[in-house]
């Protein structure tokens, strides 16, 4: 009776492998065609910065239009599925955009605008259980790699990367990247990657906490780190309030390019003699990390943070092929509130004017204050400020469905010890149209 209920035991918990095993991702697998998905993005896109005090040449301003691509296959039947996908934009500029210069439209050696231009590429992919791996070119959104998505169109990087979900409510990443092209750059690898190492991992405990930890490592640049806990409470009526700690650990290499206007430096040439190419010529160290808790009920989310940074220069980030996006703290907007040993607090508003009728109108505001900046060569009393707005509006349905409008203005100040070394005061517009287009 003992061996009988053992194999009985025993063929029940084979049952369950086998099931588990068959409950994947792979093994749900419709076929190359019949899960493939195509779409284009059509982008209007303006970004305009007014440089106060200073010669009006400075300012920039790009008005462009394009087309955001993306063709990809569903997988293959069989214990082992492939794949294949396209990815790309293609662009061209809207106006004479003679002071372009802020990461919108290439160009040419002279400073000159292209009138038009086209990027991307291609990607395999393959999948057992739920495991892919993607080789080619690809967007990132990742903490310690991610690609500027806030410009006409976005940055790519050339690699492999693999995401596993074999395990319940974990997350693993892992990937290696050898070339990284900016929003403005047509070469390829504009950005001169040599080799980009990232790992990480997103476990959720429950529907109320997350955490999660990545890094990176960038060869002859720097080596980085990222953790982040988040913790969602449940009050009465739906009202709930949110707290999220999140930090980064960066180690500097000597041949990095790093914001070193802020912060102690070996080589006391850097920024004066062209042959050292902007590279302090010794090792540093960066963290920052940020608290924020926010409140939400119906229509109505506030939240307030507060972020810091410590170490031997701000953080820096996108200068050394690390991803131009890669800065997931709260107090980021315009000015990101990273100098060298700047402490920095932040009021956010947002409301959704779903109680007006209007379900896809959303009104973000927030004002940002960041002191005590450590610049180099100067008194340790830099300081900035910005109030940020923006209103975005979503069409919720009919033909246009998903169309959306995005209106972005900042308005941003420092004192002179500050302004001289990091950005002067600066009024900046940004509009985009985004319209997309589902092709099947």
């Amino acid at each position: 009776m003992l061996q009988s209920k053992k194999l009985t035991l025993a063929l029940l918990i084979n049952a369950a492998l086998v099931s588990t095993a068959f409950a994947s991702e792979q093994s749900e697998s419709k076929g190359f065609v019949e899960d493939a998905n195509g779409s284009v993005l059509f982008r209007t896109g303006y970004l305009a910065r007014d440089y106060k005090d200073v010669a009006p040449d400075t300012d920039t301003s790009s008005f462009a239009q394009t087309a955001i691509i993306k063709l990809d296959s569903g997988f293959t039947k069989g214990v082992v599925g492939f794949g294949a996908g396209i990815i790309g934009d293609a662009s061209f500029k809207l106006g004479e955009n003679a002071h372009t210069g802020n990461g919108m439209i290439p160009t040419h050696n002279d400073g000159s605008a292209y009138d038009h231009w086209a990027r991307g590429g291609a990607y395999v992919k393959a999948r057992i259980s739920n495991t892919t791996a993607t080789y080619g070119t690809q967007v990132l959104d990742l903490p310690v790699l991610a690609s500027n998505t806030a410009r006409l169109v976005p940055e790519y990087f050339t690699g492999v990367l693999v995401q596993s979900n074999e395990i319940d409510n974990l997350n693993l990443v892992a990937g290696k990247f050898t070339e990284n092209q900016y929003s403005s750059q047509i070469n390829s690898d504009g950005n001169q990657l040599d080799r980009a190492v990232v790992w990480g991992a997103k476990y959720t405990f429950n529907d109320d906490l997350k955490a999660s930890y990545y890094g990176v490592d960038v060869k002859d640049k720097l080596d980085r780190h990222y953790a982040n806990v988040n913790y969602n409470h449940g009050l009465k009526d739906d009202a709930a309030l949110n707290f999220d700690l999140s930090g980064y650990h960066t180690k500097f290499s000597k041949d990095a390019s790093t914001y070193s206007a802020t912060g102690t430096i070996a080589n006391t040439a850097y920024g004066t003699n062209a042959e050292n190419g902007g590279i302090a010529g010794t090792e540093k160290t960066n963290d920052i990390w940020a608290i924020s808790t926010s409140y939400s009920k119906d229509v109505h989310n506030v939240m307030l943070a507060y972020q810091q940074n410590f170490g031997d220069v701000g953080y820096d980030y996108g200068g050394n092929a690390d991803g131009a996006q890669s800065i997931y703290l709260p107090n980021s907007y315009l000015s990101d509130f990273v100098g060298n040993d700047e402490k920095s607090l932040g009021l956010q508003y947002n409301y959704n004017f779903k109680n007006h009728g209007l379900p896809g109108l959303n009104w973000t505001t927030a004002f940002v204050y960041g002191w005590d900046i450590d610049v180099r060569d100067q008194a340790k009393d830099g300081q900035e400020r910005e109030f940020f707005n923006q209103v975005k509006y979503t069409v919720q349905s009919g033909f246009a469905k998903d169309v959306s409008l995005r209106l972005r203005h900042s308005y941003y100040r420092a004192n002179d010890e500050y302004k001289s070394v990091y950005m002067p005061d600066t009024n900046e517009w940004r509009i985009w149209l985004d319209i997309p287009v589902k092709l099947f």
